[in-house]
């Protein structure tokens, strides 16, 4: 079959409010096998490898948004930045949106495009982007409303058409409604693409510092503010690695969150104490 059959296709696309460089460190520690691209100003692509979705898959099949839900969180838990899941399968498709500590939030659209969520998802969706409150949340109210001409893959390419206002632009062939397999080609085919690797944790930690001292962190990241706020991630990811451990089923995303708080505070409070030892 030469086209692609779209009742069939699964996959998920993050879409990353921020620049290749300042989401590769967090991507890489999701340990996932990921293709990074640009995807307009400001915003960047990742592209999950053909077969990750399948590795957290749970007893009965894979929960697609669940599982897109949990790499938006731990992407964004430690950054400044948010993060916009989109996802779709034989049952339909969705997006969720995560921010910092905010709560996760998703909606989902029936095979068939009926709309099955709160429209508070696409209010948050809205205001953690920093969209035009009046002209994309109309835009946005015609993606929650009956429609029989649109299905499932029609409503996500709608959700798309509305952040390309803010200035989204997916690489060519990188659409929502096609499979893994094609995603991955055309990602791979993207100017400037690059996998995103885990590097080990030695060149973790380096790759964090060169961002703080470059200022990707934040200027603020220093003194007894930092101290507080690096230990509580710390403690935060520590547990949440304890929790993904005894919890079976919640593994990848909560491991995922945990490293990802661990190594920013880690990374703060090394780089506070650096800066102090400097200023001496």
């Amino acid at each position: 079959m030469s086209a692609i059959d779209h009742s069939r296709a699964a996959g998920a696309l993050l879409l990353c409010r921020a620049e290749p460089d300042r989401v590769r460190p967090s991507a890489q520690l999701l340990r996932e096998p990921l293709l990074l691209a640009p995807a307009g100003e400001g915003w960047s692509v990742l592209v999950p490898g053909e077969g990750a979705a399948e590795e957290g898959a749970e007893e009965g099949g894979v929960n697609l948004a669940a599982v897109t839900a949990e790499w938006a969180h731990a992407l964004t838990v430690a950054e400044s930045w948010p993060a916009v899941g989109l996802w779709w399968d034989a049952e339909g498709a969705g997006f969720v949106v995560a921010s910092g500590f905010r709560r996760t939030v998703g909606f989902t659209w029936l095979a068939d495009g009926s709309p099955l969520g709160e429209d508070s998802a696409l209010t948050a969706l809205r205001a953690r982007l920093g969209l035009d409150p009046v002209l994309d949340a109309e835009a946005f109210d015609r993606l929650t409303r009956p429609d029989s001409d649109a299905d499932a893959r029609a409503r996500v390419l709608g959700l798309v058409a509305v952040l390309a206002r803010a200035g989204l632009h997916l690489p060519p062939g990188l659409a929502p409604g096609s499979d893994a397999r094609t995603l991955h080609t055309a990602a791979a085919a993207a100017p400037a693409a690059e996998p995103v690797e885990w590097p080990g944790w030695r060149e973790a930690v380096r790759t964090g510092l060169d961002a703080s001292e470059q200022g990707a962190m934040g200027e603020w990241i220093r003194g007894p503010k930092a101290r507080a706020l690096g230990a509580a991630e710390v403690a935060a990811g520590v547990s949440l690695l304890v929790y993904a451990r005894r919890r079976r089923g919640a593994r990848r995303g909560w491991a995922a969150a945990g490293a990802v708080l661990l190594t920013d505070g880690a990374l703060t409070i090394a780089y506070d104490a650096w800066r102090a030892r400097g200023a001496r």
